[in-house]
């Protein structure tokens, strides 16, 4: 798939490593150092331009939401993470600090929807999906719980926004390895309805290569529409979209916010999202229903309506894992 970024050969290298049995391994990650991508600002939420004066906008490079997450630095800012490895199905406090262009620990941020840092960490096939919120100390150290149940590699994003000045949101990205017996999974097959914790989420509308799209998702329960959907982090639904193959991270927030007087808490919520090029994208969104928090996952490829297939078989779309570290209430667990 062309991208048009500049992408590394390590993708090529872990797909080699991860087709036989997996051992412990630092994978490398890509330093951008010069004509680094433009962040995201926003976390990608939607242009108050109408779709007519944001289509042509083009692919990657060109003007549309660059995707975040390929890069470990970028604006002076790097993702060191102090735990690459971890053992499968073994809890873990995974170690992390962001660091200024002085190699000094940011200890400041900005609250982006009522935290200062969200972090994803993901799978790299695309079959385990983890929201997170670490805990900062006094010293930048950032530091959460994780178990994660296979072997393989994954992911982390570190999203955030410095408290500084015209500082812009980042989305940097780092590989973790989990050691133990590594079984390949297939990348689960598109869909347009996912079911989770009994409740069936429905995905309509398409992911346009360059250009902004609407989608919808409507959830419900016992075949009745959920009409008293909770606020969650300042939203009645987060989209994160996870490009296959090297894993870009967008960040996509809904239309609308609740108290807004026109949002209405289900069971429909509405996204404006754009994606950089055509391919096969993982969709993971959270929801929260009566004090807990839920996770529905969607495959989607670019320029085809939700579950459309190719003739080539694909797996079924296992359950999807969501560990928030965090309780309805937002205490840690």
């Amino acid at each position: 798939m062309h991208t048009g970024l500049r992408i590394t050969a390590f993708a090529a290298a872990l797909a080699a490593t991860f087709g036989t049995a997996y051992g412990v391994g630092r994978g490398v990650d890509p330093v951008v150092a010069e004509s680094a991508p433009a962040p995201h600002d926003g976390h990608g939420e939607a242009s108050a331009q109408p779709e007519e004066a944001r289509e042509g906008v083009g692919g990657e490079g060109h003007g549309a939401t660059p995707p975040g997450g390929l890069q470990i630095s970028e604006n002076g800012y790097t993702l060191d993470l102090a735990t690459p490895r971890v053992t499968a199905d073994r809890r873990t406090e995974l170690r992390f600090t962001v660091r200024d262009g002085d190699g000094e620990a940011v200890t400041a941020y900005q609250r982006e929807h009522g935290k200062e840092l969200h972090l994803i960490l993901a799978s790299r096939d695309l079959v385990t999906y983890r929201h997170l919120h670490p805990t900062r100390a006094a010293d930048g150290t950032w530091s959460t719980p994780v178990d994660l149940p296979r072997a393989g590699g994954y992911r982390v994003f570190a999203d955030f926004t410095p408290a500084k000045k015209n500082a812009e949101n980042l989305t940097l990205g780092a590989d973790l390895a989990a050691s133990g017996r590594y079984d390949p999974a297939h990348l689960p097959a598109p869909n347009g309805t996912a079911r989770v914790d009994g409740y069936r989420v429905d995905l309509a509308g398409s992911l346009r290569p360059g250009r902004e799209s609407e989608l919808k998702v409507k959830v419900s329960r016992d075949g009745e529409p959920v009409t008293d959907l909770q606020p969650y982090l300042g939203a009645y639904g987060h989209l994160v979209a996870l490009r296959s193959g090297d894993l870009a991270h967008l960040h996509v927030h809904p239309n609308g916010e609740p108290g807004d007087g026109t949002t209405e808490p289900g069971p429909e919520i509405s996204f404006t999202a754009g994606v950089p090029s055509a391919g096969t994208y993982r969709l993971f969104l959270d929801f929260q229903h009566r004090g807990k928090v839920h996770t529905a996952a969607f495959t989607v490829r670019a320029g085809s309506a939700p579950g459309a297939r190719d003739s080539a078989p694909t797996a079924p779309s296992p359950a999807t894992e969501h560990t928030d570290g965090q309780d309805a209430d937002g205490h840690g667990h």
